[in-house]
């Protein structure tokens, strides 16, 4: 009795085994999407039987993280393994019972029938042209044919070759033509059968124990790295007493291998594949190095501008843009199509993290191209002012100086800035700073005008025994040629000595707040309008005669 049991056990088995796996193709529900990858949320209805099955689940990323595969499946099914794969077509048979494979299929046997009857005929008519070929020398040898029946022979021979030659031809291009249709029919074969290889190659197989044979609900989770977003801004002022419309918006980017229908979409700022393991402190022990060359600089003495301005306020970075070099296109249109955007996407402010979650549903391709998302409208009270570094721009940058900005949950991205209704270029956000205010530059102003030049009488060189002494004396002026009084935060600087041997004097500064620690200068300055105002800076620096500053 044992045995007959062992024997039927293993029967069921092999039976179960045996079993053509079960079909089924996922669609994508939801998108988490991350900074460098994305939770894709799936799901699918199939049809198990009762006892063990394979379950192929098509349409999955081409690539994702195997151990973060997560199968959600009603309590009478039991998921006993998951296995990813990217070649499942060359491993297991097709299964032909789909209406559209039959109807190739049948077509592909018609056409190769085709072909061999064209073939046949065409094999035929060779031989019969042979056999004329043959009897013609058999005629031409017999002597006993008279000069009118050699003629007509001729005359039959020459009319019969020809119809048979063009015969010939006629089906060597009928043939050619049957063969271009069944090359294309075992293309449209691979299209149907290979469907889902051509836009996605994922696969994921799954055994499953079903205690009732039915349809059965199965939601997929997983973690892929092929789709990105990253956050851009558009700032919108109509002027310097207006707030800022700001429209905050993200590119999201996927290529996955599946289109993303009709999902819906939530962003993070999160980084699933960052390592969240806290770092350890060790024993620090100091050692000696050995000899090495160092910069000219250090060695010499030279002296060195380490604050030297770049021409942007804290917070920002301004993009030089020249005509034509950018495309900027307005996609909000109205104000209640702003206002329904807004309402339709839920901030979420995590304890690690800051996720929108978007109610309307979005089509995400997967063509690697960025895809505009419209997340939340932020209307900005700001205090505007102008800001300008002539030592290296000589040009006023308009600034918005925006207080308790954290609250808006702002992430580091590029803005496009348009200004009473303009264009005017871009500009980068920087929410990742101590500082209590955040400037976004609102671009360069034209009406403010600022020229720096150097007082040629009040600027020379001269030598005192061993040392060499230089002074610089430069005067900005700047003028505000707008219809109203304008504040402007004005700065330069004075080089700063890292050796000994070089001094370094500030004789004349105007009245600037001054930072001994950066050498920089400021001065805060209200311009009405039409108003100029000069300001002079003046330094000495002091070093050994045999010595060259290249930065001076």
């Amino acid at each position: 009795m044992k045995k007959l049991i062992l024997c039927l056990s293993l029967l069921v088995s092999t039976t179960i085994l045996a079993q053509k796996p079960i079909f089924t193709t996922a669609k994508v529900k939801a998108a988490t999407v991350y900074f460098n990858a994305a939770e894709l949320s799936q799901t699918t209805a199939v049809n198990i039987p009762a006892g063990t099955s394979e379950i192929v689940i098509k349409n999955v990323a081409d690539y994702l993280n195997e151990s973060t595969v997560q199968i959600g499946a009603p309590n009478s099914v039991t998921v006993l393994s998951v296995q990813f794969t990217q070649n499942y077509i060359s491993e297991y048979e097709i299964d032909e019972a789909n209406p559209v494979i039959k109807k190739v299929r049948d077509s592909i046997t018609w056409t190769q029938k085709e072909i061999k009857k064209v073939q046949i005929e065409t094999y035929s008519n060779k031989q019969t042209i042979a056999l004329l070929d043959a009897n013609q020398n058999v005629g031409g040898a017999n002597t006993g044919l008279n000069v009118t029946e050699l003629m007509k022979l001729v005359d039959f021979y020459k009319t019969k070759r020809t119809e048979l030659d063009n015969t010939i031809v006629t089906m060597e291009e009928k043939e050619r033509k049957l063969n271009l249709k069944l090359k294309n029919l075992n293309d449209k074969l691979e299209i149907n059968t290979q469907k889902e290889e051509k836009n996605s190659k994922g696969k994921l197989i799954i055994q499953v124990m079903n205690d009732i044979a039915g349809l059965v609900n199965l939601d997929i989770n997983y973690i892929t790295d092929n789709a990105s977003w990253t956050p851009f801004y558009d700032l919108r002022a109509e002027n310097i007493t207006a707030p800022i419309n700001m429209m905050y918006k993200a590119q999201v980017v996927q290529s996955t291998g599946i289109d993303w229908k009709k999902v819906n979409l939530t962003l993070s700022s999160g980084n699933p594949n960052q390592n969240n393991q806290m770092p350890l402190l060790s024993s620090w022990f100091l050692r000696y190095q050995d000899n090495i060359l160092y910069d000219k600089i250090s060695v010499n003495g030279y002296l060195g501008v380490q604050n030297k301005l770049q021409g942007r306020a804290a917070g920002i970075k301004v993009k030089k843009e020249l005509a034509n070099s950018y495309t900027y296109v307005d996609t909000i249109s109205s104000d209640n199509e702003i206002a329904s955007v807004s309402n339709y996407t839920n901030i979420q402010e995590n304890q690690l993290n800051v996720s929108f979650d978007i109610d309307i549903p979005y089509d995400i391709l997967s063509n690697g191209k960025p895809h505009s998302v419209a997340l939340k409208e932020i209307k900005l009270p700001a205090t505007y002012k102008y800001y300008a570094a002539p030592r290296v721009e000589k040009e006023a940058f308009l600034l918005a100086e925006i207080n308790d900005y954290s609250k808006y949950n702002l992430l580091s991205g590029e803005a496009n800035i348009i200004f009473e209704g303009l264009y005017v270029g871009k500009t980068m956000i920087n929410p990742n700073q101590t500082s209590d205010t955040l400037n976004l530059s609102m671009g360069r102003d034209k009406k403010i005008s600022i020229k720096r030049e150097k007082v040629v009488d009040k600027s020379g060189t001269r030598f005192l025994s061993s040392k060499k002494e230089q002074t610089f004396t430069y005067d900005i002026t700047i003028r505000n040629n707008k219809k109203e009084a304008a504040d402007v935060t004005l700065k330069d600087q004075y080089p700063l000595s890292t050796d000994k041997e070089v001094e370094i004097e500030l004789l004349e500064s105007n009245g600037a707040k001054e930072n001994k620690e950066t050498g920089i200068l400021t001065w805060n300055l209200k311009l009405a309008s039409n108003e100029t105002k000069k300001i002079r800076i003046s330094y000495k620096v002091k070093y050994p005669k045999d010595k060259i500053i290249d930065n001076l």
